[in-house]
């Protein structure tokens, strides 16, 4: 039995935040979905806070009125209360107090929700640092014009209006608790908080509302998720679940506090219901034993069954494992069920299972016609290319044709958005392989042979050879009009057949 009682509320009225903890730690939150009970009535910090709050012509004060926080009697000094010890605490109206919460704040109430959330690939955005992706922005868009204290070198306002704002900062505090401008206001998903904790709550529950309307809306995961690199947001809205959801949003409950597809609403789903949200348990039936349900989730990877964010898709445990996460020991074949039990709350089994192996084809079909041999290819080339990433053409090609049309022909078909997958996806992939990165490749070698440098001269054949077997290879050879007579006679047969069928 829970000990939800033990302990006297009134007696450690004194201190609201050690309250919350000894709730957490007593069991006055439930184990099964870590949904704090609240606190008797508001303490005299908070009312403190809003004598001026209510005054001060903010959002802030009706926002919170708005809240759950609000009815379990939480208010700003119990999220923003801080030790004086803390690097980012500061004096403010006789009390100590710190601008950012944090997970590890929200996880004093929230514990299992921050436990699931911190072993997410969400809670690592913040690591982009240093990566590909940041040095472009950094370095190759950006320059180190935005000077800040902690930063008197420098920073690329492109890097920190941009990257860091989807990815999070690295959070500095500046004397006096206060927060160095290039790194704040911050609420990127994977922000690095002074202390020591990763990610940002407020990412997706914004402040001061923590509105769950708000969270589970598809808009609120494309603030990051769209773009022509990864947009999942535009994708969504091409596919039928997207069309359902603006159809019937209305019917939807989206801020009602249990919110389970099949027993709550059956319109239409949204990102939250296919990646975080909870399923019902379905009863056995004659046909099938009985499929439990799936419980609310903080970690979005645990339902998908390929990262497509590397040039070659890779199973979500192998980029765990990378990380140093838990979900190294879950594999794909586990969170692919779960996706697929949410899957059959709207879909017949047949259905779901044919879907994936679309996806799956499209997959194969990505990896082994373009980004295998393109890889390999730009790797040959890099002997022939001047050493600083981007300073060559074909950086920029292989780059785009991967991060960018690779991506979206991949997640749009994961998501089942024909047009990303076609027109801006494999189109465009198919597109800048052979009539700018195959072009790109040739001149390289040209000037390659020509080169006094035997070691240039030797990288120039070997790349020439092996770009030769792969435009001659079964995938590509219709580029040399070496096409199979039996696969030409074949597509012209089929089209006699279409012009007669539909002859007018």
């Amino acid at each position: 039995m829970q000990c939800r009682f033990i302990i006297n509320l009134m007696e450690i009225r004194y201190d609201p935040v050690v309250a919350i903890c000894l709730l957490a730690c007593q069991g006055f939150i439930s184990t099964a979905n870590a949904q704090a009970w609240g606190l008797p009535e508001m303490s005299k910090e908070t009312e403190a806070c809003l004598a001026c709050h209510r005054l001060d012509k903010t959002p802030i004060y009706q926002q919170w009125g708005a809240s759950t926080h609000y009815r379990a009697n939480v208010g700003c000094y119990e999220c923003h209360a801080a030790d004086q010890g803390e690097s980012d605490a500061f004096p403010h109206e006789g009390y100590s107090i710190a601008t950012i919460v944090s997970p590890k704040d929200c996880g004093r109430c929230h514990v299992i929700q921050a436990k699931e959330f911190a072993e997410s690939h969400h809670s690592k955005g913040g690591r982009i640092l240093g990566s590909l992706d940041n040095v472009l922005a950094e370095v190759v868009e950006g320059n180190r014009g935005l000077v800040t204290p902690a930063f008197p070198n420098g920073n690329s306002a492109a890097a920190v209006s941009g990257c860091w704002q989807c990815h999070g900062a690295e959070i500095q505090v500046l004397p006096g608790g206060q927060l160095d401008p290039a790194t704040w206001p911050n609420t990127g998903i994977g922000r690095i908080n002074p202390d020591g904790s990763e990610g940002s709550c407020s990412a997706c529950h914004s402040r001061h509302a923590f509105s769950s309307f708000q969270a589970r809306h598809p808009d609120n995961c494309g603030k990051c998720h769209m773009g022509p690199d990864h947009p999942q947001m535009e994708i969504y809205y091409e596919s039928k679940h997207g069309i359902a959801f603006r159809a019937f949003r209305e019917k939807l409950n989206m801020d009602s506090s249990k919110w389970v597809v099949g027993e709550d609403y059956h319109q239409a789903p949204t990102c939250a219901t296919c990646h975080m949200s909870a399923t019902p348990t379905r009863p056995a039936t004659q046909d099938q034993p009985e499929i439990p349900g799936l419980p609310v989730s903080h970690d979005v990877g645990l339902r998908i069954s390929w990262n497509n964010r590397p040039e070659i898709s890779v199973r979500p445990e192998v980029s765990d494992q990378k990380m140093g996460l838990p979900g190294a020991n879950i594999n794909w074949k586990v969170r692919r069920d779960h996706m697929k039990n949410v899957c059959t709350n709207c879909h017949g089994r047949q259905w779901v299972d044919n879907f994936y192996v679309q996806y799956d084809g499209l997959i194969d079909l990505y990896h082994e016609k373009f980004a295998e041999p393109g890889l390999e290819l730009y790797n040959l080339a890099k002997p022939l290319l001047r050493p600083a990433n981007f300073s060559n053409g074909l950086d920029w090609i292989w780059y785009e044709i991967w991060h960018h049309e690779g991506r979206r022909a991949r997640h749009g078909a994961s998501m089942m958005g024909p047009d990303y997958t076609h027109w801006h996806g494999t189109y465009e992939v198919a597109k800048h392989f052979y009539v700018e990165m195959t072009p790109e490749l040739e001149d390289l070698v040209a000037k390659g042979k020509q080169s006094k440098d035997p070691s240039q001269q030797a990288a120039a054949e070997k790349l020439e050879k092996r770009l030769a077997e792969v435009l001659a290879s079964t995938n590509h050879q219709w580029y040399l009009n070496r096409m199979d007579p039996a696969e030409k006679a074949e597509r012209d047969r089929r089209q006699e057949e279409f012009k007669k069928r539909y002859k007018k």
